[in-house]
């Protein structure tokens, strides 16, 4: 997996690319954390080129929109396709995020 960071006025933008296994959801937990404490509560993420994600991505995702939500912000999901749409659909995770295509 590649994940690429970029913060605009206080909004972190993140583009993983690949595959989001546990080692990978570890990886998205130590970069993206960090930007709660600096102040960041709004993050996008940009999942048109993931093409896989299992229950830990998931779960890293989860916790990360619970602490951006007590702090007055949220997660939003874009670009969903093919079975992780799937699977975000199935989990019903649709109602956890804001989901744009």
């Amino acid at each position: 997996m590649f994940l690429d960071v970029r913060v605009f006025d206080g909004q972190v933008n993140v583009t993983p690319r690949g595959k989001i296994y546990v080692d990978e959801a570890t990886i998205i937990r130590e970069k993206l954390f960090p930007y709660l404490d600096k102040g960041c509560k709004q993050y996008v993420f940009h999942f048109c080129h993931v093409d896989y994600i299992d229950s830990s991505g998931l779960g890293v995702l989860v916790a990360l929109q619970k602490k951006a939500h007590l702090s007055g912000g949220g997660v939003v999901i874009q670009g969903l396709q093919g079975d992780v749409k799937e699977l975000f659909e199935l989990t019903r995770l649709t109602s956890v995020f804001e989901i744009y295509p």
